[in-house]
């Protein structure tokens, strides 16, 4: 079969190559790309081309004049592919991660405006807070020192014309070198800045591939476009937080941030990765924030499923597991699996010498499973670390089990429709702030 290049409208036009998108044109084209880019297939950048030749061919609204329709179908006056011209914009790149920095925040930028627009603005605020007090941030407002303040915000010139206002009252001469007094001393004001380290835990167990209510997508891709979102938000108002992505399965794995689009789920071929480990990302999560210099850390567990894998330490615990149970499974990957994965998916996977018990049972949790997952969820809680769990599944006992796990930490659980999980997030994470500002000013 012979192979096709699709190329833009060829027009004649006096502006030569150097004509550029109209702005819904560009709009219409980044949004396509990011649908394209969530799918679990993603599509290659010749691929993308096909497709992006089939939403630029549209016809012009009717209501446009002529000059209008000219100048929005007239890309850049030539017949060079749209993919290549998105590579010369910094859009995109010729490679199977096909975004490019650029790309990733132009999209995710305009995720975000879709979903503030949805979101009351009176929701939104930033680190601000009106408690003045010891902290790091240093305002242009100034009090007089107090018995027991940090010295190093004085305000030198003020305490020194305070001292020499002192000595005019008193209608002293001014004498050198001048002798400040307590009273005379005065301070730079400082405002706590509140950070936050925020690790979000994707499940990749392979029933987060099942269809919207709408069909438009899947969980995981609307899990995706979330946290994509949320991500951008952070970068551009809450620059001094930490936001983290862990995907797991049976086992989990640290994400770079700019992966975020390309995560996929684990299937059956996946060598055992499809089972659930809550475990394995509560372990990976609490590595990750005991890094972080942040006071406030969060843990948000995002699934659909029950936990059905836990990790084994030793012999003995797998002996005891084996006493009861004389069939179960244990699994510890291969070299050949870990390789796949770092090659394909390039991602590592958090093992040691430990070994993973893998137990599905219909509506139910192993109790070994159940023990596990609930001690390393309480190891998070020692260090200071909420947890809580966002559930993307209307199955009953899922959700018991979710909420009983939750009273034991003392953290909160939600059932969220996915395709509503992106505005969800985005309230919750602005909102927490609020809240974690109240409370440290309030002990």
């Amino acid at each position: 079969m012979a192979n096709f290049i699709y190329f833009l409208n060829e027009r004649k036009n006096s502006k030569g190559s150097d004509s550029e998108l109209s702005n819904e044109q560009l709009s219409k084209i980044l949004k396509t790309m990011a649908k394209q880019v969530l799918k679990e297939k993603l599509p290659s950048v010749h691929d993308l081309e096909r497709i992006l030749q089939g939403i630029t061919q549209d016809q012009p609204s009717q209501s446009k004049t002529d000059e209008e329709s000219t100048n929005e179908l007239d890309i850049h006056g030539n017949t060079e592919p749209i993919t290549k011209y998105l590579q010369k914009k910094g859009y995109l790149k010729d490679d199977k991660k096909w975004l490019t920095h650029k790309g990733f925040f132009e999209i995710g930028q305009r995720m975000l405006e879709d979903i503030t627009k949805a979101i009351n603005e009176g929701e939104f605020g930033l680190h601000e807070t009106k408690n003045i007090g010891s902290g790091s941030v240093v305002l242009d407002t100034t009090k007089k020192l107090e018995i027991g303040d940090d010295i190093k915000n004085l305000d030198i010139p003020k305490t020194i014309l305070n001292s020499i206002q002192r000595s005019r009252n008193k209608q002293s001469a001014l004498e050198m070198p001048l002798q400040l007094e307590f009273e005379d001393f005065e301070k730079f004001e400082t405002r706590d800045e509140a950070k936050v380290a925020v690790v979000y835990c994707i499940d990749l167990s392979s029933t987060m591939k099942y269809s919207l209510g709408s069909g438009e997508g899947s969980r995981i891709e609307a899990a995706k476009k979330a946290l994509w979102a949320l991500y951008v938000l952070n970068k551009k108002f809450f620059p001094n937080d930490s936001i983290y992505i862990i995907g797991f399965g049976s086992l989990a794995s640290e994400i770079r941030q700019h992966d975020i689009p390309y995560l996929k789920t684990y299937d059956a071929n996946d060598n055992f990765l499809h089972y659930t480990n809550y475990q394995a990302a509560f372990r990976l999560a609490l590595k990750i924030l005991k890094k972080d210099g942040a006071y406030n850390k969060r843990i948000v567990m995002i699934t659909d499923g029950q936990p059905s894998a836990c990790f084994i330490d030793d012999e003995s615990q797998k002996n005891a597991i084996l006493s009861d149970k004389p069939y179960s499974h244990f699994y510890r990957p291969d070299e050949e699996t870990l390789a796949k994965l770092k090659n394909d998916r390039e991602i590592k996977l958090d093992i040691a010498s430990e070994m993973v018990y893998l137990c599905y049972r219909y509506r139910q949790v192993d109790p070994a499973i159940d023990a596990k997952t609930l001690q390393e969820a309480k190891k998070c809680k020692r260090e200071g670390i909420e947890i809580d769990t966002i559930v993307v599944s209307e199955e009953a006992e899922l959700l018991t089990y979710v909420e009983n796990l939750e009273k034991h930490l003392k953290g909160r659980s939600y059932y969220i429709n996915p395709e509503k999980i992106d505005k969800i997030l985005i309230s919750d994470f602005i909102s927490n702030k609020k809240r974690i500002l109240s409370s440290r000013h309030s002990w």
